[in-house]
């Protein structure tokens, strides 16, 4: 049975007048959200770190130290790729071009995921229903985790504080080799329905899985042995899993994200109180993350380019204030990281209880 996604109340005034401050922001100093050059030269060093990180690994690493430096850099320019490249593309702020959005979107596919169930797990999903446990499939752990108070509680979540951390890691190896896969063959992304795809949908699924077979397996045992293939692979891989499992962890998994259970909101406040910005004064770590560090923004402004969240952060924050919606940003990477733990504990121990009985999601 499909859960039906909660309704939202209609905007007060504050999603119109956040557009309209954003917007006079930007054409006030000149700024196009899009087709930023930039961005192609972002894309550029990023392409160049994958491929250069993946070419010695596999034709000049001859000692195990130098396969595990040669690993974690492949896997955090694959992570990188994903959140600046792909993400941006697929949300369409890459380019004015729909064909260029399309191709960059496209870069997931020859990473090992699939594009076409990204589009709907995360453009649709995640971005419409944040945090809304049973449609946001990005905090649906088949109950191996607890990550929102409606979630039953288990036993063994008394210590997902401990055991998520490392079982992070292992989201790329399952999303390369299982979950494209199931969503496709059961039409559905946690409790909600997949869309079915299309024949060029199918296609292009099955030939970003090859394609990557090939560079991540097939060259490498032209070369290796199959257990060295296979350590360098998981190795990569959790890397590329902790990375992106973390960023979305700090960014909507602490207790500041929390809804208050059983107030109605509109669509914009929902993504504001759901969402938390981390370690905004960080330019390094703003680069690498493709903004995701300024994630009410991103949910706000989907299709403005990552490279403007910091300059429109601080218009975000004051209409927040004004209207009287919770606006939360963590100064450093280390407090959202504690954050985190804080409500991985908090849920695991039940201190979050749940909604009471026949009140009104949020």
């Amino acid at each position: 049975m499909t859960l039906t996604p909660p309704r939202y109340e209609s905007d007060d005034g504050f999603h119109a007048e956040l557009r309209r401050r954003v917007r006079l922001h930007l054409e006030t100093n000149g700024l196009p959200a899009r087709g930023l050059a930039v961005m192609y030269a972002k894309t550029a060093v990023l392409g160049v770190w994958l491929a250069g990180s993946y070419l010695l690994l596999v034709f000049g690493a001859d000692q195990a130290w130098q396969a595990a430096l040669l690993s974690l850099s492949l896997g955090l320019a694959a992570a990188g790729i994903g959140m600046n490249v792909q993400h941006d593309g697929s949300h369409g702020s890459y380019s004015t071009d729909r064909r260029v959005n399309r191709a960059m979107a496209l870069s997931l596919d020859l990473l090992g995921g699939s594009s076409y169930v990204w589009k709907h797990k995360h453009n649709v999903l995640h971005h419409t229903w944040p945090n809304v446990a049973g449609v946001d499939d990005d905090i649906d752990t088949g109950g191996l985790a607890r990550f929102a108070p409606v979630q039953p509680r288990r036993r063994l979540h008394r210590f997902q504080h401990l055991y998520m951390w490392p079982l992070y890691g292992l989201l790329a190896v399952k999303w390369h080799l299982f979950d494209d896969f199931a969503a496709l063959a059961t039409g559905r992304l946690g409790e909600q329905r997949l869309p079915r795809p299309g024949r060029a949908d199918v296609l292009t699924l099955v030939g970003g899985k090859l394609v990557f077979a090939t560079w991540a397996f097939g060259l490498p045992l032209l070369r290796h042995p199959a257990s060295t293939v296979a350590l360098v692979y998981l190795a990569s891989a959790a890397v590329v899993g902790l990375t992106l499992s973390v960023v979305f962890q700090l960014a909507h998994c602490v207790p500041e994200a929390i809804p208050v259970p059983g107030r109605p909101v509109s669509w914009a406040v929902r993504q504001v109180e759901s969402s938390v910005d981390f370690a905004r004064g960080s330019r390094v770590l703003g680069w690498y993350l493709g903004g995701l560090n300024f994630q009410i923004e991103h949910h706000l402004f989907p299709q403005v380019c990552h490279v403007r969240y910091p300059g429109i952060a601080p218009l975000v924050e004051a209409t927040c204030h004004e209207f009287g919606v919770s606006y939360h940003a963590l100064p450093t990477f280390w407090a959202a990281v504690a954050a985190h733990y804080r409500l991985l504990e908090r849920l695991g121990r039940g201190e979050l209880a749940p909604p009471a009985p026949g009140a009104k999601a949020a």
